[in-house]
């Protein structure tokens, strides 16, 4: 039943639109729809492979063409008519501040909330929407209850964050975080299912695992996973930052109970927006990083009770998703795992380069990881940034290091060529300025 906010969220939507500036569709952005019109009853590897479709994506952008961004894993950049929505709903809540935020244009979440849970394939009422994956993360984190002792499960893999965060209530409360490694690249999920398995204590009562793991672009085995822990009622909180809007997945081939993701990666929303998912019968016992009344108890909005905040960033999600829906899930991650594989197959035909990841599509996401035989990692991402500004990250970790390269829909071939030959040139030359 509709509570009174979203009743009356449905009755002033239209009086929104009357009262704020104009709204337009982005040029670019109906481009890229008729592009893609007919893309649906193609195969997504053929759509891929079409550049003059992803020309008019490209354009749809308003990427900084004088470098060469390739660590959209870090955060991407939104489509113009995305960054048009924020502004337009910034401008109209600027009007009238305590009115048209609370009044008007915070009601109109609930038409968001509904298409990211069409999206993820859930019920509303088990999407919050957020500011990124870590706030998501830190709710299930911190909002799950654990005595002194107590055992958290996770790998030395997951994002730094998290770690910090389950460390801290190590030393605040007494729990015991318990880490164990990941081969690289893995290409037996059997094998990461039984090192959870073998981790598992009577002491264990949480268990944190990646969708895909931010440094490698591992793909993990989440439901297997899940269904290994919910036989001992360990409930398992994902980390999907670098799965949601990147891999063609919903939440049915995951069935986990808490999954967080921040939308500004894969999703191309606005900076500074994420999503939880708490599945509906978990969101009583799950406690709010910001303190709800208890009538909230059973509303999966208590996790959204943040104070105030711009109401544009969040209503901008819908843009993205038009503009994710327009391109395709599925072709989306044909043009993205086609973008790694066009500079990945080329530096792997010099025998100093080694991935981290592997290429198969049932054992990874669509980033990459790699390394060069005799390059120092960290010297190579700063000589590519100082002397060619082509921008990736240094991933150095105790068992492994390399070069993310997270390419995404903005990004050319030549963009890709440009990182290749400057990768070719290191190795040739080295990288003394």
């Amino acid at each position: 039943m509709q509570d009174r906010r979203r009743f009356l969220g449905s009755l002033v939507y239209p009086a929104a639109l009357a009262v704020a500036p104009a709204c337009f569709t982005s040029l670019g952005s109906e481009r890229v729809r008729k592009s893609f019109a007919d893309a649906h009853a193609l195969d997504p590897e053929d759509v891929a492979r079409d550049e003059s479709r992803w020309f008019e994506v490209q354009q749809a952008f308003t990427c900084d063409r004088s470098a060469v961004n390739l660590n959209n894993g870090g955060v991407c950049p939104a489509p113009a008519v995305v960054q048009e929505a924020m502004k337009r709903n910034l401008d109209f809540s600027n009007g009238l501040p305590a009115h048209r935020l609370w009044q008007v244009l915070e009601p109109q979440k609930e038409s968001v909330r509904a298409g990211l849970a069409r999206l993820f394939g859930c019920d509303g009422e088990e999407v919050a929407i957020t500011r990124n994956a870590s706030e998501s993360l830190q709710i299930c984190q911190l909002g799950i209850d654990l005595q002194r002792g107590d055992e958290v499960l996770t790998t030395d893999q997951d994002y730094p964050r998290m770690l910090t965060t389950f460390e801290q209530r190590a030393r605040r409360e007494g729990i015991v975080l318990k880490k164990f490694k990941l081969p690289v690249p893995c290409e037996d999920l059997g094998a990461i299912v039984r090192l959870y398995e073998e981790n598992l204590t009577p002491r264990t009562k949480m268990i944190l695992m990646c969708q895909i793991v931010n440094i490698s672009g591992q793909k993990m085995p989440v439901k297997e996973v899940v269904v290994l822990a919910r036989k001992r009622s360990i409930p398992v909180v994902v980390d999907g930052a670098h799965g949601f809007a990147n891999v063609d997945a919903k939440h049915a081939e995951l069935d986990c109970d808490y999954y967080g993701t921040s939308l500004h990666k894969w999703l191309f929303a606005p900076h500074g927006t994420g999503m939880l998912y708490v599945r509906r019968d978990k969101v009583r016992g799950l406690w709010p990083l910001m303190a709800a009344t208890e009538k909230q108890d059973d509303d999966v909005r208590k996790f959204e009770e943040i104070g105030t905040h711009p109401a544009a960033n969040f209503l901008a999600i819908g843009e993205a998703l038009a503009f994710h829906h327009g391109i395709g899930a599925a072709n989306k991650e044909a043009r993205l795992r086609y973008l790694r594989e066009y500079w990945a197959k080329r530096l792997l035909a010099n025998d100093r380069v080694r991935l981290n990841t592997s290429l198969k599509k049932e054992f990874s996401g669509t980033s990459g990881n790699v390394r060069v035989e005799g390059l120092d990692t960290k010297a190579l991402a700063s000589w590519l940034w100082e002397q060619h500004k082509i921008l990736t990250v240094a991933i150095v970790h105790e068992d492994f290091n390399g070069l993310r390269v997270t390419p995404s829909v903005h990004n050319t071939l030549e963009e890709l060529d440009r990182f290749c030959e400057a990768i070719e040139t290191a190795m040739e030359k080295g990288i003394k300025a």
